[in-house]
């Protein structure tokens, strides 16, 4: 007989669950969730909604009062809770390891656990090193040693150590400065396309949720479940006003992180390299009210008024910022949006994968874009509709 996860594609069932405590406070209430295989389902909501006790009842760390949660079609409490745990990747906040032990050693706790040699242990562990983006000259160091967004990784590295098929990580990046978590949530969408783990992943932070979600759960104060779908229908339809608040006033512009750039129409015209002749510089000058400086390998270097320009000899310091470029048809509309709105020019600056200008796209025509793809999306679901 097949089981759940592959008749439907359901790796981890929680059914009606309820979690009551002996002093009547109900913190996870008739909760069902059917979470996908090799997907990423984020429980997020405001304190108290029973996020992160609905992920330690999944490795049973918190025992349900109701209910039941099927692993692969099985309840999860015919399984000797050891060996449930062992087959469960999890990641906290600030990483929780031991200060006792070197990097490797860390890495290499439940390979050891399992029976695995010490060298086979340490083998994995700098493996995963390598995978999780660690320097493995890091190997022989201690915690305290490395910084807070390595110690992560060092967390993520020990939960995948075992190759289990479930993670659950409880607000993993949630200690570290924005800069660090960002590359961590992109470390582990990398990790997630490579191996294709189904991970529980819990945070207090919507834009985080977006992101790494493959499915979003929005979580009610008391446990109770708000909604449960992809973030592109959580952006675009909330289901009712709780939801909608928690989205945020800038949902729509949160939502266009799923239209792709893909077709914005570029102008190279108002492109020039820093060693521009006159002749060019004249050709060029009606081509924008501004003209994107570039270096000889075609790197943007920054915005100039035609007139101000000097063939040959561009002043670097007198340039405008070019605000942050974007990758067409790698980022979204809204990357191409934030682009412009950040250039003084109002006119984003597309590249290639090197970093080399490719064209410049005004605002005027991305907000073109934006309704275009408004009006597919429309059409879709209105054909869906009469369906």
């Amino acid at each position: 007989m097949r089981s759940d996860r592959r008749v439907r594609g359901v790796l981890i069932r929680i059914d009606a669950v309820t979690k009551r405590y002996p002093d009547g406070t109900v913190a996870v209430d008739r909760l069902s969730l059917e979470i996908p295989d090799r997907a990423i389902t984020v429980l997020v909501g405001p304190s108290g909604c029973g996020k992160t006790t609905t992920l330690r009842m999944i490795n049973r760390m918190v025992e349900p009062t109701e209910g039941s949660i099927l692993l692969d079609g099985r309840d999860i409490r015919q399984q000797p809770v050891n060996t449930l745990r062992r087959s469960m990747g999890y990641v906290i906040q600030n990483a929780g390891l031991f200060p006792h032990r070197t990097i490797l050693d860390n890495i290499a706790t439940v390979p050891r656990l399992l029976g695995r040699s010490r060298r086979q242990a340490r083998d994995r562990a700098a493996e995963l090193m390598e995978r999780v983006g660690l320097d493995t000259s890091l190997a022989g160091r201690y915690p305290y040693q490395l910084s807070g967004g390595q110690q992560q990784r060092v967390g993520v590295a020990r939960a995948l150590a075992a190759d289990p098929p479930v993670l659950l990580m409880d607000e993993p990046f949630s200690a570290v400065d924005p800069v660090v978590r960002k590359q961590l949530q992109d470390e582990l969408l990398r990790i997630q396309e490579e191996l294709g783990k189904t991970i529980v992943f819990v945070t207090h932070d919507i834009d985080e949720a977006i992101k790494l979600g493959t499915r979003v759960a929005v979580l009610r104060t008391g446990g109770r479940l708000a909604q449960y779908a992809p973030p592109a229908e959580l952006l675009s339809a909330p289901a009712d006003s709780f939801v909608e608040d928690f989205l945020g006033a800038d949902r729509g512009i949160r939502r266009l992180s799923f239209f792709p750039s893909t077709g914005l129409e570029l102008q190279t015209a108002p492109l020039v390299t820093a060693d521009a002749d006159a002749g060019t510089l004249a050709a060029r000058a009606g081509a924008a009210p501004y003209l994107l400086v570039t270096d000889p390998d075609g790197r943007p270097l920054g915005w100039s008024e035609p007139g101000r320009l000097t063939a040959g000899a561009v002043d670097r310091s007198e340039l405008l910022d070019f605000g942050r470029p974007f990758v067409p048809g790698t980022d979204s509309l809204r990357a191409a949006l934030d682009g412009a709105v950040l250039s003084p020019t109002g006119w984003a600056v597309a590249v290639d994968g090197e970093g080399r200008a490719v064209g410049v796209v005004s605002q005027q025509v991305i907000g073109e874009a934006i309704r275009a793809a408004h009006g597919r999306v429309a059409e879709r679901a209105e054909e869906a509709g009469g369906r």
